[in-house]
């Protein structure tokens, strides 16, 4: 989900500077809020477990996409099964230019040994390659963020407005070398809870992750959990009212990011130099494990590599240093209002 919220900020700025586009986004059908207030993008399902499985659903799905006539097919995933459309598409020869992942930089930034740690080109960066090969070159510093959508009454039901400023906590990821300590995050809650001008609203998926989220609700006053009431349009809703979104190195960073909301990035095995940042956010908003304690960091691209002894390397990262920087956004926005 994080890959595919990335692509939104490309999208904005191809669609601003060639407004007589119109753009077709293959991706899962449960996807598809993420693109609501694009201009000019409409979404095609991908229905890759059931009926475009294996190469005759493939087929199926090429067959499903030539009435619409494209003249030009930007692959930003590059994997097998794109890769095999591609093969489809040649038979009509429409161009089609795929995304230059950097596997080589990032083995090379991942590697325990003569590891090279430098900033990679961003995964926004590569997006927007793609679309200059097709002949649609553009600059990523003209991307406007998405526009505040208005709560529906669903959501205003859970999450009543009120004078209080709302603080969004995303504490879960994919894996486990990129997830904040629970007690650590728990600390984080009560100090902005102490204060009465904070409604923190919590966001994960799963059946453990909501029992979890729901436990830290009920032992906490204005914490509201989030996850399980509601569909990705209607998270998206709330998403885009925040005032500030803290989270791991995971899709509702970038989600967040795309409406403009600061966003507040803790990374444990993980790095922004791999290119994953949300979009648009200061790097003093990334707080990062010790790299003096911890130097084979970034052990992998998506944190799913954790050597011995670096189970902890989180823990580097001090509640009081990620509160500091959520009150310093917070009283920001709040003179700003």
């Amino acid at each position: 989900m994080g890959d595919v919220a990335m692509t939104v900020p490309v999208l904005r700025a191809l669609t601003e500077k060639y407004p007589n586009i119109q753009l077709t986004v293959l991706t899962k059908k449960s996807f598809a809020p993420i693109f609501n207030g694009l201009a000019n993008v409409e979404v095609k399902e991908a229905d890759v477990k059931n009926r475009h499985k294996g190469l005759i659903g493939l087929w199926r799905l090429y067959k499903e996409l030539k009435p619409l006539q494209l003249e030009a097919i930007a692959d930003l995933h590059n994997v097998l099964r794109s890769r095999i459309l591609k093969k489809y598409f040649s038979l009509e020869r429409v161009p089609f230019a795929q995304i230059d992942k950097g596997r080589k930089g990032k083995k090379a930034l991942t590697r325990p040994k003569n590891k090279i740690f430098e900033q990679l080109k961003t995964t926004h960066e590569r997006y927007a390659d793609v679309f200059a090969e097709l002949g649609f070159p553009i600059d990523l510093t003209t991307a406007k963020p998405l526009v505040r959508i208005q709560l529906s009454e669903k959501v205003l039901g859970l999450v009543p407005q009120d004078t209080k400023k709302w603080v969004g906590i995303a504490p879960f990821a994919a894996h486990e070398g990129k997830m904040y300590p629970l007690e650590a995050t728990e600390e984080i809650i009560k100090q902005l809870k102490n204060t009465d001008k904070y409604k923190i609203l919590l966001f994960g998926g799963g059946t453990k992750e909501v029992q979890v989220l729901e436990g830290l609700s009920q032992r906490h006053q204005n914490v509201e959990c989030m996850a399980g009431k509601l569909n990705l349009a209607e998270e998206l809703q709330l998403i885009s009212n925040l005032d500030v979104m803290l989270s791991m190195d995971s899709g509702n960073a970038h989600m967040a990011a795309n409406y403009g909301i600061p966003v507040v990035t803790l990374w444990g095995v993980t790095h922004p130099y791999a290119g994953f940042y949300p979009f648009g956010q200061p790097m003093e908003n990334a707080l990062m494990a010790d790299r003096e304690v911890y130097p084979l960091i970034p052990t992998s691209v998506y944190g799913n590599k954790v050597p011995e002894g670096y189970e902890n390397a989180m823990k580097t990262i001090k509640p009081k240093d990620v509160l500091e920087r959520l009150m310093v956004i917070l009283e920001r926005r709040a003179t700003n209002n």
